[in-house]
């Protein structure tokens, strides 16, 4: 089973985090003395026996580091004393709040998986063809007791002998937080555990959800968001269209800025009004310098994407839209408009927290949720959809159909040749779409060598696109077909309709 099919499959890791998300949420919301979060784990484990670990010390302990860094806080040394609560009153803050890196492993959480190995199940038969032992090039095959041995010492990890058996007997396992990333940021400790190479790594998140161990884990901002709410700032939700479904059937357009004004937010505005903006220029971009100024164009709105284009590809940096995305520009329009206000952005997106924290976009965004942790935030506010009245029902209404496809694979490229359609009749745009880090490599490496001259590349870091994206809930396809759904219900199609002019300082900086 790959990473796309078990994601949204309902787990002990995934009742954790939801339970994590909640607990941090309701302390913020509570105040007092936040020492309190030493009970924590108790709480959230309770009892004498473990649930999924060998010890109910280390699930407790585990939680703890969990619970910390959903509240922004560093990893704990594991060679040091010191408390649960450590740094906890010092980012009761109503600001942004975490030091670098975004993705942690948790290391006494992680199973030392096997790194990229053969192995030969119980599935052997012990037939007398032999047929791994025939084709293996390097005499790693030997048998004992008529069932076939891999030497990993001589294993050059070819798969011939595995591909010949008839059984299937001969698997090929991998350490799935490294299969995951496209980035091979992943590498060893001097204890074989999972260690993250942060010079590598773009914060996608995709290692995090394939960990069936729940070792890693990013940062977040409930704890301060909530902060500032109680504050009185005035914060403003921009929410990413791939919401549709993600909290239940009762979590309709219509009752999410309702649901979101019990949390404490002032208003909800969907992205997918910058998405409209972003899809105008990039339009006008594709059209005003591909291939007269450059090969080809890539598309913008995926941080992750971009930011691993700049690191293996920096002389194609410059193919890349300068277009903000859809997050930033819906953001400084509202700033514009509200120069006061807070704005929060809700999304898929872990890699988005690390987007916001960058000099040129900090000022615009203030604070970044992932659908998983909003979740908390609803949960410990008890907001229960389905008793909303119907006088409080807004409909989001101001994006259009393409701007809310930017959800999923392929809809940001759809959105642009259906602008340059409008812009330049008879001007064809061919595209090709990549998904996933790995694919949008082999994407660029046939860009570099001149393949696709003259096309508009989109690059998304997410299999699936943005509704894969490693803070969603609900399990990909199911959320695909629910933004299709939202598409469908948006009152124009065209970004060219959208009533928002593009008078923004809308180019990156």
């Amino acid at each position: 089973m790959n990473l796309t099919q078990t994601r949204g499959i309902a787990t002990s890791m995934t009742a954790h985090r939801k339970q994590i998300f909640t607990e941090v949420a309701r302390l913020a919301y509570e105040g007092g003395d936040y020492t309190r979060i030493e009970d924590l784990p108790y709480k959230i484990a309770p009892g004498e026996l473990p649930e999924d670990r060998e010890s109910i010390f280390l699930e407790r302990a585990i939680i703890g580091e969990r619970i910390r860094l959903a509240m922004g806080l560093p990893l704990r040394s594991i060679t040091e004393h010191t408390r649960l609560s450590d740094g906890v009153n010092e980012s009761a803050i109503a600001e942004k709040y975490y030091d670098p890196p975004l993705v942690n492993i948790i290391s006494y959480a992680c199973n030392a998986c096997p790194t990229n190995r053969y192995h030969v199940t119980d599935g052997c038969q012990g037939c007398l063809s032999h047929y791994c032992y025939e084709v293996c090039p390097k005499g790693a095959i030997s048998f004992v007791k008529g069932k076939s041995v891999i030497d990993e010492t001589k294993c050059i990890k070819c798969g011939k002998c595995a591909n010949a058996c008839p059984y299937n007997a001969i698997i090929k396992q991998e350490r799935p937080c490294a299969a995951a990333c496209g980035m091979n940021a992943i590498e060893s400790d001097e204890h074989g555990r999972a260690k993250i190479n942060y010079d590598k790594c773009v914060s996608c998140g995709m290692c995090m959800v394939s960990c069936p161990f729940g070792a890693i884990s990013d940062k977040g901002q409930i704890f301060q968001l909530i902060h500032s709410i109680k504050k009185g700032d005035r914060n403003i939700a921009c929410v990413a269209p791939a919401f549709y479904g993600q909290f239940g059937p009762d979590a309709t357009p219509e009752r999410l800025t309702a649901a979101m004004k019990q949390l404490g937010f002032s208003d909800v505005v969907e992205v997918a009004i910058g998405a409209d903006l972003c899809t105008i220029e990039e339009a006008k971009d594709f059209l005003r310098e591909v291939p007269e100024y450059q090969p080809f164009m890539a598309t913008s709105c995926c941080p992750a994407w971009s930011v691993m284009t700049k690191k293996e590809f920096p002389e194609l940096a410059m193919n890349i839209s300068m277009a903000m995305s859809p997050m930033v520009l819906t953001a400084r329009m509202l700033k514009t408009q509200h120069p006061d206000a807070k704005i929060t952005f809700v999304g898929p997106c872990s890699a988005k927290k690390l987007e916001a924290s960058r000099r040129s976009v900090r000022s615009d965004v203030d604070f970044v949720l992932t659908f998983e942790e909003l979740q908390g935030m609803f949960e410990a506010k008890e907001v229960d959809f389905k008793s909303i009245p119907a006088e409080d029902e807004v409909p989001l209404c101001e994006a259009s159909g393409v701007a809310r496809n930017f959800a999923v694979g392929g809809g940001v490229a759809a959105a642009v040749v259906e602008a340059a359609k409008h812009l330049a009749p008879g001007r064809e745009v061919k595209v090709v779409a990549a998904q996933g880090l790995s694919e949008c490599k082999k994407m660029l490496m046939l860009a570099k060598a001149g393949k696709y001259n003259g096309y508009l590349l989109e690059g998304m870091c997410c299999p699936g696109g943005c509704v894969a994206g490693a803070g969603t809930i609900q399990p990909i396809k199911k959320s695909a077909a629910a933004v299709g759904l939202y598409s469908k219900e948006a009152p124009f199609e065209s970004a060219l309709e959208s009533k928002y002019d593009i008078t923004l300082p809308l180019l990156k900086d």
